[in-house]
């Protein structure tokens, strides 16, 4: 256990108390139903739907119980993750029959139903969607063409690679079923096929579960065969680039074969609950609650790793697991909590509502009271095809250094795009926030809150280097590795901070671990990029992955942030990163000069941390966080990345992410990349402590953040809007003007967000025991900025912002006696040849300047500004 801390137990369910208004709204003791999580929106949290099955038995006379279908029902209840609340929702249109025993799936915010049976015998097989857009809930009926997997009921259905619709197994009425269906949900008019997977098919049978990891692979599990015995045995299926189908045969030993029981992805780990033997008879005890780590290939149960079949029996049972023992329940998802509601116990309808959460330190005393603001296991949304113009002007380079009248016109143009956006988090944050889950800014006169000794094993006290190091502003060809030190009194542009797009100590034993990943995609990514001094952008614009290897990336990582801290606690020495923006050759001038991430470089002795805004603005941000990721996979406990403004999708499908990967995957496979990519950003940690003397975070902390844990308790995977005023101030907040603005200012990002003064950052770093507060966020003329007495440093790692701010790029250097030094670089000078005699080059760079002139950052600080008051905490 102690080198494999993913492989803890199966977590203990216990009761969750809901809410309803009426009795009509509570869902009540039904069975045979299905309960599917909804990914938040902007205007509504996530939330359960719960639909269809049986609300009354008959007796059963001592042998397993009959379903009175004349008991089915096709009421629709809706389940708020934030309130705990129960609701009966009645959508237009027509809706399906009465049903049980049917499949459905999440969709974005749709949920489809399919199969099922009711009193009248098996249900249609059409496809019904209930459509949950904009809170105006209406049931469609999805025009399909051809055949289908037709009517059935005991199967199962997921969706496979955030596409595929994949329905398996099942009954239609006169024998069981082995095969296999898939709807493309991308292409129209909608088609089933009939697959035909090669390798080492399941045998057929009704009453198994199925359920698909965010990587795509669909995991079929346990049922009932042609003979009426339970089944132990789980397989997975996976479609290759080729677009051919493939079963495999799950490692691992099962705890009890079983049907009619729940199961549901959380990471890599499948969560299976419940079931029966043959008979009716509920499995064993100590089989109610088990989970497949599809990452380890092994079987866990209650208590740890399961060897061999057979359990322990019921004579030290533990309530929690009792409770589970039931068939015919419903689970699903929401970050890392599971949810179980109703099923059967004997002749005995259940009405009960239980959580548990996927982690290795879930308290069973508190958290399942209270709400999460994360989103569901799926994000996604029928794709739709979308429209692109190609009659993109050419835009010429300035091929300035300097910045001009035009330049600063431009960076005098608010983004009103940006700002758009920014107010429409901000509203769904305000909106989350009216639920009592952070502590807010307290007044001048409310008492501070002593915090125990930080535990610190660095007596140090942190330090800002007198002196910088710097690439020389000429470096170029033999000049390429000249540096220089200077004082900080000689930075003149330290007090010029430019606000980016409102839309937009000892330590001798350093720990040292790499990381295999299956197929070493990882190292292919990092052989490709990690090119310091050779670096050469592609020709044609192609990305070298595919959709499906991103895919894969995505997953290796994201299992490492799912077991990471929201608050990473780190050590130095460490090196700093700020704001990148898809400016892949300032990170590798950044490796080149001041060292990288490899054995071959540095990474033995320092680690590496990134303050997020990975993507968007610039013109390689798929080469930027594929890179970043890869190192974070090759080198998981000394690289570490934490989550900008911009790695959210409501921003970066507006300033350059999602076009870049359109324009450079293709249309299909660039959206499926786009998506994925920002399912990852949503796990990752929100900001770091270095020997806690030293938080690090992207924005700052607003209005709300008092403690470090609040930052703490925001649970992940967690999406902007979904989020609360925290997560709002700690990405998008900046510092004031200078050190005599104090208290809270409206910020010019937009409305709802806001300044802090050197007042907040004084009361912060006393009231948690910090010495300075590291953040990003905002472009810098020297790439560093002082604030607060220096108890604040601005950081920024990219130069030339958006192609007009010339400034310089800068990390900090965080040495193990706490003693920081930056170290900078500064833009390139224009190249060689000038675009007119460079058509490649205009070529690779107009479509990004033309998002960057229709978008362009917010202005310097000194503009003027608005007639209306800004300066008045009621405009916010």
């Amino acid at each position: 256990m102690g080198t494999k801390p993913w492989l803890y137990p199966a977590p203990a369910y216990r009761p969750l108390e809901s809410f309803w208004d009426t009795d009509e709204d509570a869902p009540g003791p039904r069975c045979s139903h299905t309960l599917t999580a909804v990914a938040a929106t902007k205007t509504h949290g996530p939330r359960l739907i719960l639909f269809g099955g049986v609300t009354e038995i008959e007796g059963g006379g001592g042998g397993a119980p009959g379903i009175r279908l004349d008991g089915a029902t096709n009421s629709v209840h809706s389940y708020d993750v934030l309130t705990r609340k129960w609701t009966r929702i009645r959508p237009a249109g027509e809706p399906p029959s009465p049903r049980a025993a049917h499949a459905a799936v999440a969709v974005g915010t749709m949920v489809v139903f399919q199969g099922g049976i009711c009193p009248a015998g098996l249900s249609t097989d059409d496809l019904h969607v209930l459509d949950l857009t904009n809170n105006k809930f209406k049931w469609h009926r999805v025009v399909v063409q051809g055949h289908g997997p037709g009517p059935r009921y005991g199967h199962a259905m997921d969706l496979v690679a955030q596409r595929y619709l994949v329905c398996v197994t099942g009954n239609d009425g006169k024998r069981a079923l082995s095969d296999a269906w898939a709807l493309d949900t991308a292409q129209k008019p909608y088609v089933w096929q009939k697959l035909s997977p090669g390798g080492d098919r399941p045998s057929a049978r009704m009453y198994a579960t199925a359920s698909a990891r965010s990587d795509g692979m669909f995991l079929l599990c346990g049922g009932r065969d042609t003979s009426g015995a339970p089944l132990g045995d789980a397989y997975g299926l996976l479609m290759h680039r080729s677009g051919q189908w493939e079963w495999t045969l799950a490692p691992g030993v099962s705890p009890s074969p079983r049907y009619q029981h729940a199961s549901v992805f959380v990471g890599a780990r499948l969560h299976v609950t419940g079931g029966v033997l043959r008979g009716g008879r509920a499995v064993e005890c100590d089989a109610a609650v088990s989970v497949l780590d599809t990452a380890a290939g092994v079987w866990l149960d209650g208590h740890g790793l399961v060897t061999s079949k057979g359990n322990k029996g019921q004579s030290d049972a533990d309530p929690s697991l009792e409770a589970m023992r039931r068939c015919r329940h419903a689970a699903a998802s929401v970050g890392i909590r599971i949810y179980v509601y109703g099923g059967l116990r004997g002749d005995v309808l259940l009405d009960d509502f239980l959580a548990a959460d996927n982690s290795q330190f879930h308290d069973t005393n508190m958290g399942i009271a209270s709400p999460i603001a994360t989103t569901p296991r799926l994000e996604t949304t029928f794709v739709a095809p979308i429209s692109s113009s190609d009659d993109r002007s050419e835009i010429p380079l300035s091929g300035l250094l300097g910045m001009d009248k035009s330049s600063m016109e431009k960076l005098a143009e608010a983004s009103a795009a940006e700002a758009q956006a920014a107010n429409a988090v901000w509203q769904s944050a305000q909106a989350a926030s009216a639920f009592p889950e952070e502590t807010a800014v307290s007044d001048g006169n409310s008492m501070s809150i002593e915090t125990p000794s930080d535990g610190s094993d660095n007596d140090a006290d942190v330090r800002l280097h007198p002196k910088a190091v710097v690439v020389a502003k000429e470096a170029a060809g033999n000049f390429g590795s000249m540096v220089r030190q200077l004082s900080l009194d000689q930075f003149d542009h330290e007090s010029r901070r430019m606000i980016p797009s409102a839309g937009d100590l000892s330590n001798p034993t350093r720990k040292f671990i790499r990381q295999r990943s299956p197929q070493g995609l990882h190292k292919k990514v990092i052989s490709t990029l990690l090119r310091p001094q050779n670096w050469i952008p592609p020709v044609n614009r192609k990305f070298f992955l595919d959709s499906y290897e991103i895919g894969e990336l995505c997953y290796a990582a994201e299992q490492i942030f799912m077991n990471e801290p929201t608050v990473l606690q780190l050590k130095a020495p460490i090196k700093v990163f700020g704001d990148l923006h898809g400016q892949f050759c300032d990170l590798m001038r950044l490796f080149a000069e001041y060292g990288f991430p490899s054995t071959a470089g540095d990474i033995t002795y320092i680690d590496y941390l990134f303050l997020g805004d990975y993507v968007d603005r610039g013109q390689h941000s798929l080469e930027t966080i594929c890179l970043l990721l890869a190192l974070k996979i090759e080198y998981p406990e000394n690289f570490h990345l934490i989550r900008g403004n911009h790695e959210a999708a409501d921003i970066n499908a507006l300033f350059g992410f999602r076009i870049e990967c359109i324009e450079r995957m293709g249309e299909s496979d660039g959206l499926w990349a786009w998506t994925r990519v920002n399912q990852l950003f949503n796990y990752l940690p929100l900001a770091a402590l270095i020997e806690k003397k030293i938080i690090c975070m992207h924005g700052g902390i607003g209005r709300s953040i008092i403690s470090i844990e609040q930052i703490e308790k925001l649970e992940r995977p967690i999406t902007m809007d979904a989020g609360s005023i925290v997560l709002m101030d700690l990405l998008w907040s900046d510092p004031t003007e200078n050190d005599s603005v104090q208290g809270l200012r409206p910020n010019a990002r937009g409305p709802g967000l806001v300044t802090f003064g050197p007042d907040r950052v004084t009361e912060f770093c006393k009231r948690n025991k910090l010495q300075l507060i590291i953040r990003a966020h905002e472009c810098v003329m020297d790439g560093f900025e002082r604030f607060a007495q220096g108890q604040l440093i601005t950081l920024f790692s990219a130069t030339n912002y958006c192609g007009t701010a010339n400034n310089a790029g800068a990390i900090l250097v965080v040495g193990r006696g706490l003693v920081i030094v930056p170290k900078l670089i500064h833009p390139l000078p224009p190249p060689v040849q000038s675009p007119e005699t460079s058509p490649e080059r205009v070529a690779i760079e107009t479509w990004m300047q033309e998002l960057n002139i229709q978008r362009p950052p917010t202005p310097t600080r000194g503009r003027p500004q608005p007639e209306f008051d800004r300066n008045s905490l009621a405009y916010i």
